[in-house]
């Protein structure tokens, strides 16, 4: 059974409309993500071309007036998960961006790139996230390289606010449980480092003094942000 198939098979008993049914059924679809290459999804010639990638052609162009375009291969989607794969060119960037309530599995099949991710600080009393900026913790700040591990992040924990900047082409496959859905309040919401400068540095939460505070502001990506569909050239799923 092609590993793809394997895939979704797992994710189909394991994922639901409320996401994973258990750690155990999230960890067997971790593993099965885990084992996906390139050549599984159609994506081995673009994955040989990094291989042999020295460096970017984009800077000759001079000034670039518009963003590389990011795109996305659909697998599947149901009400329970939708699978997928950003393919991204390099110094294109998927803005820092959340998923409610959702667990999001994702695994760099090829290229290189630089990731950033937060979770909100739970602040007492009320607090209505389209008021201005709210307090986020950085979870990871890192470099990836493919070949490497699985990422899971969760509803509150994990860095469920993320975003990625190319360093070289790559492709991330990402698995969402549930998928976004506005009818359901799951809606993807962009954020960026507020600019504001009397925002404190530390704040202290139920006794706890928590430090390197980030503070988060929703705002609309510019116009020139693009993400087209892209064409899935790999095995087809039997759903």
């Amino acid at each position: 059974m092609p590993a793809v198939q394997k895939l979704y098979n797992a994710c189909k008993a394991s994922l639901t409309p409320n996401g994973p049914i258990s750690e155990e059924g999230l960890e067997k679809v971790r593993n099965l993500l885990e084992k996906i290459k390139p050549s599984d999804v159609g994506l081995e010639q673009d994955a040989q071309l990094v291989r042999n990638w020295r460096g970017s052609l984009t800077e000759r162009n001079g000034g670039q007036r518009s963003l590389p375009i990011i795109k996305y291969l659909h697998l599947h989607e149901c009400d329970s998960f939708s699978m997928g794969i950003f393919c991204m060119p390099p110094s294109s960037v998927i803005p820092l961006h959340n998923h409610p309530g959702m667990t999001v599995l994702s695994k760099l099949l090829y290229g290189s790139l630089n990731v950033k991710s937060y979770d909100w600080i739970d602040m007492p009393g009320p607090s209505d996230p389209s008021q201005g900026a709210r307090p986020a913790k950085i979870i990871r700040d890192c470099e990836m390289l493919a070949p490497c591990g699985t990422t899971v992040l969760y509803p509150t924990s994990g860095g469920n606010i993320h975003c990625f900047k190319a360093i070289t082409p790559c492709a991330i496959f990402d698995i969402l449980s549930p998928p976004y859905s506005s009818e359901d309040g799951r809606h993807c919401t962009y954020f960026r480092r507020s600019s504001a400068g009397d925002l404190p540095g530390s704040i202290e939460v139920d006794g706890v003094k928590i430090s390197e505070v980030t503070w988060l502001e929703e705002f609309q990506p510019p116009e020139n942000f693009v993400i087209r569909r892209g064409q899935y050239k790999g095995r087809v799923i039997k759903t």
